[in-house]
């Protein structure tokens, strides 16, 4: 729904997180898109590299692109921190924040069978229940929000070890049908196995896993709400960045060990997956933190804060609406005289279109919360 408090909600933030999160969505909405079209232009093996970057992995390993979902998963976390802290210093009730945690899940969940899952086309044939990144939210935020409003630190810590450990065994032990137990292969691991099996005709038909993945899901928010933990403490910016940065590190440094025995697979979100790609959060956290928020230079990340206060609004409305087309009224007849540089120009063109409307959202102080 509109949020006309903007002013407060820029306030009471963390200009960093809202940064970050923009950052995020900016590959999302057009950014994978316009650096992806560098390589049509300058055929170069440097635009080469920055291209395989903006593509997943088929199987096993790490790109660039294979950060963008964890990362925005990892602010929701960050942000629940911040959140339910407000929300029990005001007063409410448990009961009250799981009712809004309920609700925001089912919209959620909703949101991401719209995008992805054919919901629009009133069609059961092409129907798939459980298979975009907004699920994946509603899976971790539901898991993180029932963590933090049980245990205390301490415990929310073992309770996120425990999720990865119970996955890891899981996935290693248990045995599929056909395949045995172990394996991890795109059609023998059990997490595939599970969703074909439940989710039957409605499983989207990839590799990818989502209902066992739940587990992992919850990983990686709650990964993101230690983060908002470490923000919140009382100490100066310049030690909650080393605490980010030493935390971002050990993570990496786990995965990659971890890496061994169970390898970092992003289509199962695997719970070395979940330590890799949350270290690498850490850190990005650990520098806009830093830059904005410690040194102060804002000025830069406006771009990115307005993408940030309307995250999943325009992750919608790019998964509805190609704004690409808008932007073609304009620049169409140029294609004649741009040659390789028409899908670049296409590109940012379609970028800055969904940028001038939030932009404009922005300072109407017009915030779409769920």
């Amino acid at each position: 729904m509109p949020n006309n408090e903007g002013h407060a909600l820029i306030q009471d933030r963390v200009v960093s997180i809202d940064a970050l999160r923009g950052f995020d969505m900016f590959w999302i909405i057009g950014g994978s898109r316009i650096f992806g079209s560098l390589h049509d232009i300058f055929n170069h093996p440097s635009t080469e590299w920055i291209n395989t970057q903006l593509t997943h992995v088929k199987w096993e390993g790490f790109r660039f692109e294979d950060l963008i979902m964890p990362l925005f998963l990892f602010i929701v976390g960050v942000v629940m921190s911040f959140s339910f802290n407000k929300r029990l210093a005001r007063g409410q009730s448990k009961k009250q924040l799981y009712l809004h945690v309920i609700a925001r899940t089912v919209i959620l969940f909703v949101l991401g069978m719209i995008a992805q899952g054919n919901l629009l086309a009133y069609d059961l044939s092409k129907l798939h229940i459980y298979c975009n990144t907004l699920q994946a939210i509603a899976a971790g935020y539901l898991i993180s929000a029932i963590v933090i409003l049980n245990l205390g630190l301490v415990w929310q810590v073992v309770t996120t070890v425990a999720l990865l450990l119970l996955f890891w065994a899981l996935m290693m032990f248990v045995p599929v049908p056909g395949y045995g137990a172990g394996v991890l292969t795109p059609e023998g691991n059990l997490a595939i196995y599970l969703d074909k099996l439940i989710l039957s005709q409605f499983q989207d038909g990839t590799s990818y896993t989502w209902i066992l993945s739940s587990m992992t899901f919850g990983g990686t928010v709650m990964m993101g709400v230690m983060a908002g933990h470490l923000l919140r403490l009382e100490k100066t910016g310049g030690v909650k960045v080393l605490l980010l940065l030493a935390v971002g590190a050990a993570c990496l440094a786990l995965a990659l060990i971890w890496n061994y025995w169970f390898p970092i697979i992003k289509h199962l979100w695997t719970s070395s997956f979940v330590f890799f790609s949350g270290g690498l959060c850490y850190l990005l956290l650990a520098l806009f933190y830093l830059v904005i928020d410690v040194w102060g230079f804002k000025k830069w990340a406006f771009g990115f804060v307005v993408i940030g206060m309307n995250a999943i609004a325009v992750y919608m409305a790019t998964q509805l609406f190609d704004f690409r087309q808008i932007g073609n009224i304009f620049v169409r007849g140029l294609e004649k005289w741009c040659g390789q540089w028409n899908g670049f120009i296409q590109a940012v063109v379609g970028f800055v279109v969904v940028w001038l409307i939030l932009w404009w959202m922005h300072r109407r102080r017009s915030f779409i919360k769920i």
